[in-house]
């Protein structure tokens, strides 16, 4: 079997890797897949990533106005309002590889979060109509995000692999029904422990990540941040050590957290990690953590695993699905519109300080299970042949 990994935007965002490693961990544990294959936007980020056979650059193409297909789209979308021809185009990377695999794993677990995709569904479609198998890989899908062509390309995968289950119940009301209930793969991965930097404190450091992401789409949440991390400081004799977990330009958390670094250096009780880290490394430091907070969903997914009391800075199904299978509500999860109160970041870091042993003692039974869960994704796929 022939097993093609895509929609991946690349390796500098750590999460991203996280899903690729494990994936392609899980899948070349079993002998019947004799290739594996990753289609990335930046393939030169993912050639450290051991079990990928092949690396293909998915890189978006041109439509030319005036060439023979451009013509041709253009009559099409004027009389029959069908734009076919044009994400054919642009995605030519992947559909070029469809006769050369026999699975597809679409493992952008957050594609269908970010409003229609007219692109992905086209793809699918080429995908589907080559008589291929298709599955969705770790997703995570809330019900504001479906629209009918959203569930009509849903409907045509083989298999929806979905890492919580508020997805799960918002696709199978929706009708959507070949769902299957797994948990993210970063789960799975393993931590690589480097020597720990100057001013880490051993059993009394607390990890921080927060996003340019998340500071874009609630620009109060910055001072909010700063307000905790001046409390932790002041309340406890705690280091704080910021994390960074994705490392893209206009996206880069390394830059924001620079921020932060040159706000607290006096204090003498801060550090930031480095943003050459893999996600292998960057867990190896969350691992030795005493709390973490962070906004980036695979950095908390990182602390989780390894049994480490976490606050989420949320602002998807997905973070909020995760903690609901953990802990069996939102808990220690503050949504977006929460993030920029200080006084709530406050009060909910002061509730995990109160509640560390309660809540590694549920970790430490629940952690088992959903990795346990997200091995089944691959024997799932397996069905499939």
């Amino acid at each position: 079997m022939r097993v093609l990994l895509f929609f991946h935007g690349g390796s500098r965002n750590r999460g991203c890797e996280a899903i690729v490693r494990t994936a392609a961990a899980l899948l070349k544990s079993d002998h019947l897949i004799s290739k594996l294959g990753l289609a990335s936007g930046d393939p030169d980020s993912d050639l450290a990533i051991p079990h990928i056979d092949v690396l293909h650059l998915d890189k978006p193409s041109r439509l030319e106005k005036f060439s023979p297909l451009g013509i041709l789209s253009a009559v099409k979308v004027k009389f029959f309002k069908d734009e076919s021809l044009v994400y054919q185009k642009i995605h030519e990377s992947i559909i070029k590889l469809i006769p050369h695999y026999d699975v597809f794993l679409s493992i952008g677990g957050d594609n269908y979060c970010y409003g229609e995709q007219p692109g992905i569904y086209e793809i699918d479609r080429q995908i589907k109509e080559a008589g291929k198998k298709l599955v969705l890989w770790g997703a995570s899908i809330g019900e504001e995000d479906l629209s009918e062509a959203k569930i009509k390309d849903l409907q045509s995968f083989d298999l929806l692999l979905v890492r919580e289950s508020i997805t799960e119940s918002t696709l199978k009301k929706a009708g959507i029904n070949n769902v299957k209930l797994v948990a993210d793969g970063a789960f799975l991965m393993e931590k690589t422990e480097l020597p720990l930097p100057a001013g880490w404190q051993e059993g009394k450091t607390v990890g921080f990540n927060f996003s340019a992401l998340v500071f874009k789409k609630n620009p109060d949440s910055k001072k909010a941040a700063f307000a905790l991390v001046q409390h932790i400081l002041d309340t406890t004799d705690f280091s704080v050590c910021f994390i960074p977990h994705v490392i893209i330009p206009g996206n880069d958390d390394y830059e924001i957290l620079q921020e932060f670094e040159a706000h607290f250096k006096d204090s003498g009780r801060t550090l930031l990690l480095p943003n050459d880290l893999n996600a292998s490394e960057y867990k190896g430091y969350i691992a030795r953590m005493k709390f973490f907070i962070g906004a980036r969903t695979h950095a908390t997914i990182a602390a989780y695993s390894c049994l480490v009391p976490t606050l989420v800075l949320g602002y998807s199904v997905k973070s909020k699905g995760i903690a609901k299978d953990i802990f069996g509500a939102e808990r220690l999860v503050l949504d977006l519109s929460e993030i920029s109160d200080p006084v709530k970041l406050i009060a909910r870091f002061e509730e995990m300080k109160g509640e560390e042993n309660e809540l590694k003692e549920i970790l430490s039974r629940k952690v088992p299970e959903l990795k346990k869960m997200a091995m089944k994704a691959k024997d799932y796929l397996m069905d499939l042949k």
